[in-house]
């Protein structure tokens, strides 16, 4: 049986240079958008490479992401790409009354694995790879006023949304082995590369003064995405890894195992987060 993917937001940029390269590794592949309309013309453009398909998903919305894996229809997920996310949109909480890019980006991904653990964790030897940025390294959880109450700023709220991506991933793999589990979950990062995040979350495209002049500045989408294909598919990887850009200041290059991981977990800030997290969505796991 074809090894399965579930990758969010994959319609555009990132994740839909991953989706292309896992079709190429002969991977089925569940694409997972809050765009239905551009998620069905990606399926179509990508069904001549191989078993690919869509599912309607809102990780600003926890009804919808119980509702998605409730839907979700395989009976093995080899791969979750927790990918998907919004940055530095003007200030908006979720349906669910999230400051946006946490609520989307962490929160959301939070819900979603937990749910989907089950399926996973049945899959020998699976993976959770969850996408954060370099922005993460001056990321701060801002724990009483985590909804950006007070003095909202777009940027440093993503990159709280960010390190609370990199500490879920590291505080996840930390659970799943003190479970005995087989599945693992590491973090990645594109380093500086081009993407439609620069939308500001809207769903549209970006400026097109950005996208006349970014792409020449940074790495393309698919060089961005050799990270996390790397974090997907490297077989030596034992889990909690931070994989980014081997070049300077893990702006560009080849993918590795860095160290910056190291030097920025904080296991208390973690344990906290997970304590958030579950008691914002209600979803408990791994406990």
């Amino acid at each position: 049986m074809k090894q399965t993917a579930l990758i969010t937001g994959a319609t555009s940029g990132i994740g839909l240079e991953t989706a292309k390269y896992l079709l190429a590794s002969n991977y089925r592949i569940i694409i997972a958008s809050r765009n239905k309309e551009k998620g069905e013309a990606i399926v179509t453009l990508l069904r001549p490479y191989g078993d690919v398909s869509f599912s309607f998903l809102d990780l600003g919305n926890l009804s919808s992401i119980q509702a998605f894996s409730e839907s979700v229809q395989t009976s093995r997920l080899d791969l979750l790409i927790n990918n998907a996310g919004v940055m530095i949109p003007p200030y908006e909480l979720t349906i669910d009354g999230f400051e946006r890019q946490f609520g989307t980006n962490h929160l959301g991904h939070f819900a979603l694995t937990g749910y989907l653990l089950p399926l996973l964790t049945s899959t020998p030897q699976s993976r959770i790879v969850t996408i954060t940025s370099i922005a993460a390294i001056k990321g701060t959880i801002q724990f009483a006023y985590s909804n950006g109450e007070h003095d909202y700023s777009p940027m440093t709220y993503y990159r709280q949304s960010k390190y609370a991506n990199f500490l879920f991933a590291r505080e996840l793999d930390r659970r799943l082995k003190i479970h005995r589990k087989t599945t693992i979950s590491v973090a990645c990062h594109p380093g500086l590369a081009y993407s439609n995040l620069l939308s500001r979350g809207s769903g549209k495209k970006a400026h097109w003064f950005i996208r006349s002049v970014l792409p020449y500045l940074v790495q393309s989408a698919k060089q961005g995405a050799a990270s996390t294909c790397y974090a997907a598919t490297c077989a030596q990887l034992n889990g909690g890894e931070w994989i980014g850009p081997s070049g300077y200041r893990e702006w560009y290059g080849k993918p590795k195992s860095q160290p910056t991981g190291d030097a920025i977990f904080d296991k208390h800030q973690a344990k906290s987060l997970w304590s958030l997290s579950e008691k914002q969505t209600g979803i408990y796991y791994l406990s």
